[in-house]
């Protein structure tokens, strides 16, 4: 596994992470404490170190698992997870808090699900729209004061909410939705975090499943399946995207790569900044995802691959309109 920085002058992590969301349920359904152990061992077995998780991730049964894993083998991992976005009965499910007071009782409830005393990485999972960025950014450089967190990142932040925000405390990391099927970023985000010298981390680096190639024969998802109401997995966007991902498979198969180290190794090449952080419990899958981080695609491939997707870009919009939170 090769090594990059949490940003520029950060601590070293694997260049490939693992999304810790389907330790306990997402968009795959829900997996069993077991799984989820045997999960994270193989990924420590691998060489990955950036463990990426939140507080509102199965409502903290997420955690609870990461940090029962990590039990005897916190040395050497990264850990990061998030606070801010709150699950509730609403039509979308959930909620933005980013009170000071809620980010301090999240803190300390979640180095409790953690097992741990500090938290290497901690991010504002959203922007609350009622609160100032600056004063939940504010209340979570207190606890890096109190040594309870090391490191500061945003999620899903405008340009401007990222510039707000790093004005108060220095940020390591950004995370938002970045694969070969969701480009937002590359319209200002990632220039701010290599102005900022801050970590771009990829979350849904696969497309969700599309950009693994697994998904050709595939016409429609389970009502548990978080991806059945999502406007790219559905009718004719989803039967567009399967040829669009079969396209780019055979730019793979060239390679004698999988579709997915395809994915992966295009976001590594994209800048040193990129961390992606792919989630599965699958021991063969964890495996293929690592290995990707050795492969250098060459120069006329990525080419092509931006060829393609300039020809035919992917179809549908990546969350329905009820989803849609400030910043994402």
């Amino acid at each position: 596994m090769r090594l990059r920085t949490l940003g520029r002058g950060g601590p070293a992590v694997s260049a490939i992470g693992l999304g810790c969301m389907g330790l306990v349920d997402g968009y795959f359904g829900a997996v069993s404490a077991d799984q989820a152990t045997r999960a994270v061992h193989r990924a420590l077995d691998l060489g990955i170190t950036l463990f990426d998780t939140a507080d509102s991730y199965g409502a903290g049964a997420g955690e609870e698992r990461l940090g029962a894993a990590l039990a005897g083998r916190r040395d050497g991992v990264l850990l990061a997870s998030k606070v801010g976005l709150v699950a509730n009965h609403s039509a979308a499910g959930r909620v933005v808090d980013g009170r000071p007071e809620h980010v301090r009782a999240g803190v300390e409830a979640s180095l409790g699900r953690l097992r741990t005393d500090v938290i290497d990485l901690y991010q504002l999972h959203r922007v609350d729209p009622q609160v100032p960025v600056e004063e939940t950014v504010g209340a979570m450089a207190t606890l890096v004061a109190e040594g309870k967190v090391r490191y500061l990142g945003v999620s899903e932040v405008t340009p401007q909410q990222l510039r707000r925000a790093a004005a108060v405390h220095p940020l390591v990391s950004v995370q938002s939705e970045y694969s070969l099927f969701e480009r937002g970023v590359e319209a200002g985000i990632l220039a701010e975090c290599d102005r900022l010298g801050a970590a771009l981390i990829a979350f849904a680096p696969l497309g969700k499943g599309l950009l693994t190639g697994r998904l050709q024969s595939v016409t429609g998802f389970a009502d548990s399946d978080l991806r059945s109401r999502l406007p790219r997995f559905g009718g004719d966007h989803l039967r567009h995207n399967q040829q669009l991902a079969a396209t780019l498979g055979e730019l793979a198969r060239a390679l004698d790569i999988t579709s997915g180290q395809l994915a992966l190794a295009w976001l590594l090449s994209r800048s040193a900044l990129v961390l992606p952080i792919p989630g599965s419990t699958s021991s063969d899958h964890l495996a293929e995802n690592a290995a990707a981080s050795d492969i250098d695609l060459p120069a006329e491939v990525l080419v092509r691959i931006d060829a393609v997707l300039a020809a035919d870009p992917v179809s549908g919009d990546r969350y329905p309109e009820d989803w849609r939170l400030p910043g994402g």
